[in-house]
């Protein structure tokens, strides 16, 4: 039985950008779903903290935040953030800046690491995500994590444990350290079977292509030795 593919995704739960990269690979793994022979693949998520001095309780909207922290004008963080919400919109993913709160989100993925460990890791990384963009939630305080984890299917006082004691901290300092192994400087970033990277929130075409192209070389049967004739 041919392997699976491995995608590996680096992100971070308060990147817009991260999300709509995961809608769009979604929406490229439904196009290849329908080949006659589809790809399979193995998505796994990653830790990736853009701002970890940020703090849990941060005073400010997210425009506050981003002017104060990348030093950009205010009417400028307005315009980027009205197009983000345009991109967002064509991906299928209604984003409220006006509700955001923006916090640190070791947490989040502390709480994700835990999730993993009990085959829930890509539902809680759907629910963290749409918490956050969508809904105007909290996701960095450890109460409001658990309220999530119970959501998905997750046991309240087991996730509550792996929070408290940071049983899963060092989880998400190995994610980082393989980022960084990698020289991964952004997010989203896909790996792909461990040696191709995909940049960015990419369209779900080019996910289609380099699952297509993939597939395609792992069935391709291997080229007999050549006989030489009598």
């Amino acid at each position: 039985m041919t392997d699976a593919i491995s995608i590996d995704i680096w992100s971070d739960i308060a990147c817009p950008w991260c999300y709509i990269g995961k809608r769009n690979l979604e929406k490229g793994l439904e196009a290849v779903a329908g080949d006659d022979d589809a790809p399979q693949v193995n998505i796994t998520f990653h830790s990736f903290e853009l701002s970890p001095d940020t703090p849990v309780d941060f005073d400010g909207d997210e425009v506050d935040f981003l002017a104060g922290h990348k030093g950009m004008p205010r009417e400028q963080v307005e315009q980027m953030l009205s197009h983000v919400t345009g991109v967002a919109e064509n991906a299928g993913l209604q984003y409220r800046f006006d509700l955001l709160q923006h916090t640190n989100t070791v947490k989040a993925h502390e709480l994700l690491h835990f999730a993993k460990a009990n085959d829930l890791q890509h539902e809680m990384e759907e629910r963290l995500m749409s918490a956050y963009f969508t809904e105007g939630k909290h996701v960095g305080r450890v109460d409001d994590l658990v309220e999530l984890a119970v959501e998905v299917g997750l046991d309240a006082d087991a996730a509550r444990e792996a929070l408290e004691s940071s049983r899963h901290l060092q989880d998400v300092r190995q994610d980082q350290a393989q980022a960084q192994a990698y020289g991964i400087q952004g997010v989203p970033f896909f790996v792909i079977d461990g040696q191709y990277g995909i940049s960015g929130a990419q369209p779900p075409a080019a996910f289609e292509n380099v699952l297509r192209d993939l597939w395609a070389k792992r069935g391709a049967p291997e080229a007999e030795p050549e006989t030489a004739s009598a």
